[in-house]
């Protein structure tokens, strides 16, 4: 019997599911091939903390792996598969940007296998998209098609448990008067070691050297950097936080960012969660009263709904669709913005969220579109530099996910493709800010 070809992972493809060769089959027990590729820090200006968890977690998968693990550090992704195999043909995962796909369908005796680490297949989707004719592509009606695929909070009818698909008109309470933080469990956070350790001392080295430069601090990893994590976060939002998810889940606290919200989008960009998993472990909350509709409802279509529909848009409308401009956008971002230098700026709202992205490079949906991506549009910012500025500074921040959210939702820079108005006119979607912490007229101001 011949071995079995190495396997390829990538940086964001870093749980068992994707090392088994068919949809079905047990792991194969190929040799797994990881490249930690230098010249990927060295092009852009990625932020600390970003480039720690991303290292953290590639490294974690390989002592994880052992013996069958091939782990290579070089200056490029090429040189790194060459030193790791040689000219033996190799399996990959079908990646998550269409640079990645670009560099894997170059080289011969590469194998590109289908996707993982979503649930609904390109040619699902573009059945679908193809067939909507002169109708828009709304998310609304992917998110009742995937429920139905997946079997998701449905009745044996068919129909939406609780009546309705939809819940979002019941998730927008306001924070509690007085409270500076919500009366939720905190997250569970992880502990660093001695990988942690060492990642940190190689990225002061390269820094210090002039090798890199980053944007934004670094510490303590916040996020899970391993399946073993990443699982122990999953279970911990189920049973603690997603029963208080939904009603604030459009709210704002500056002395709280994390509010209820699951923090789950960092291990399943980096594949350590399958989405599949998390929307059915949040069903299983709801059926088994530890949880509300609402919440559940409300998680579920974050991930099995907008997530979804974020990776398929990447992929149906095209490379053109990085590149639109529907506004006319083109002032590049303030030198305070794009360094995160959150002491320059007056506006008490815009500052302490860029203070918060500087810190931990994470902020939650709301303030991701109503402060960051509201300020953007509304000084004309080149779309594609917002694009890049929040892909770089943002821990769960990939091509695929940023294209799609800011040129189509946040920016409007497609003219409406994907959302139906620009978001600066909202009304309802406005965040539930708290009074107390961050008053109208400093919104305003930003």
């Amino acid at each position: 019997m011949s071995r079995p070809r190495p396997h390829w992972l990538f940086g964001d493809q870093l749980g068992p599911h994707f090392l088994a060769p068919s949809e079905d089959g047990p792991d194969s027990g190929a040799p797994v091939v990881i490249v930690e590729a230098r010249s990927v820090f060295r092009r852009r200006r990625f932020h600390r903390a970003k480039a720690h968890l991303v290292l953290s977690a590639m490294r974690h998968r390989a002592a994880e792996l052992g013996d069958r693990a091939r782990y290579v550090r070089a200056e490029t992704y090429r040189e790194g598969l060459r030193q790791a195999v040689g000219e033996r043909a190799v399996t990959v995962r079908h990646p998550t940007s269409r640079a990645a796909l670009g560099l894997v369908t170059t080289p011969p005796r590469v194998e590109v296998l289908p996707p993982r680490g979503f649930l609904v297949p390109f040619g699902n989707f573009r059945r679908w998209a193809d067939g909507l004719g002169e109708r828009r592509l709304l998310m609304e009606d992917f998110y009742r098609r995937v429920r139905r695929a997946e079997h998701l909070l449905l009745e044996p009818d068919g129909e939406p448990v609780g009546g309705r698909w939809n819940l979002d008109a019941g998730n927008r309470e306001p924070p509690p008067r007085g409270q500076p933080v919500l009366p939720v469990p905190p997250p569970r956070w992880p502990e660093e070691d001695e990988i942690d350790e060492q990642v940190r001392a190689d990225l002061d080295r390269w820094e210090q050297s002039g090798e890199v430069r980053f944007v934004g601090r670094d510490g303590p990893r916040r996020f899970a950097a391993t399946r073993a994590e990443a699982l122990r976060a999953l279970e911990h939002f189920a049973t603690a936080r997603l029963p208080h998810f939904g009603r604030w889940e459009d709210a704002v606290l500056a002395a709280d960012p994390w509010m209820a919200h699951s923090l789950l989008s960092v291990p399943l960009n980096l594949g350590l969660l399958d989405p599949g998993e998390c929307v059915r472990r949040a069903e299983d909350a709801y059926r088994s009263g530890s949880a509300p509709l609402n919440s559940v409802e409300g998680f579920v279509r974050q991930v099995a709904g907008w997530r979804e529909y974020v990776w398929q848009l990447y992929w149906y409308l095209g490379e053109e669709h990085r590149h639109r401009n529907a506004l006319g956008h083109h002032a590049p971002l303030l030198d305070w913005f794009a360094e995160l230098d959150a002491d320059a700026v007056r506006a008490r709202c815009l500052s302490h969220v860029l203070a918060r992205v500087r810190d931990t490079g994470w902020v939650h949906h709301v303030p991701r579109l109503m402060v960051l991506g509201n300020w953007a549009l509304q000084h004309g910012h080149d779309p594609a530099a917002v694009t890049d500025w929040l892909h770089r500074c943002f821990v769960d921040g990939y091509d695929w996910v940023m294209v799609p959210n800011v040129v189509g939702m946040s920016q409007y820079a497609d003219g409406g493709t994907t959302t139906t108005k620009p978001y600066t006119c909202g009304g309802d979607e406005n965040p539930r800010i708290s009074p107390a912490s961050l008053s109208a007229p400093q919104i305003v101001a930003c």
